[in-house]
């Protein structure tokens, strides 16, 4: 449950303290016209069509992700990051694992990413190593690869189905929000650093 959880708490706090200090708004029209077609409800008030649409999203989606995403944790926490733990403490594990998993993103990035591309691959990088310390840590605790699936699963449905597509941007939002942006990368360092006190107190 851990898995899910976390990353709903740390993605719902990124953005939260982004439409809290105006960095981007809240309920993006756009959106909202199209979740409206998407559901069939044309009419209904724009909580009602969030609602449903974050229900639908979070359950729904969710579940049909779970095969594509088990198929990419099999190698980073199925596979590599034991054999990296044979060789080396949890935390060198954690920064290794995490920073190959980032490189392994970037060819997408820098295609894809837009014009500010090396602030988005450091934005991108902090995230993922930081995700990674957590991930590590619920998956040897467990001794299995479903809670990083699980952790995997509800990041990539949170951030970039749910609440990125519901912030209004502005000037400045692209800075701050998604992957690429910073909010969500120091929001789940800080998470991170506590997992990392965490893994030391149960001598992972």
């Amino acid at each position: 449950m851990a898995g899910y959880l976390v990353p709903v708490f740390y993605v719902s706090i990124a953005y939260g303290l982004v439409w809290i200090f105006g960095l981007g708004g809240m309920g993006d029209l756009e959106t909202l016209a199209e979740w409206r077609i998407e559901l069939g409800l044309t009419e209904a008030s724009a909580w009602v069509v969030i609602a449903l649409m974050i229900v639908l999203m979070a359950v729904v989606q969710f579940v049909k992700s779970l095969g594509s995403i088990a198929g990419e944790e099999i190698g980073w926490r199925g596979f590599l990051v034991w054999e990296l733990r044979k060789l080396m403490s949890f935390e060198a594990t954690c920064l290794v694992s995490g920073l190959i998993w980032a490189v392994w993103h970037y060819p997408v990035i820098i295609a894809y990413g837009g014009s500010n591309t090396a602030f988005q691959l450091a934005c991108f990088t902090v995230m993922i190593v930081s995700m990674s310390v957590i991930m590590t840590y619920y998956t040897f605790r467990a001794r299995s690869v479903w809670p990083a699936v699980m952790f995997h699963a509800a990041h990539n449905i949170h951030i970039q189905r749910i609440f990125t597509p519901l912030t209004l941007e502005t000037a400045q939002t692209e800075f701050w929000i998604d992957e690429y942006g910073l909010m969500v990368p120091l929001v789940v360092t800080v998470l991170a650093l506590i997992y990392w006190r965490r893994s030391r107190a149960a001598g992972l």
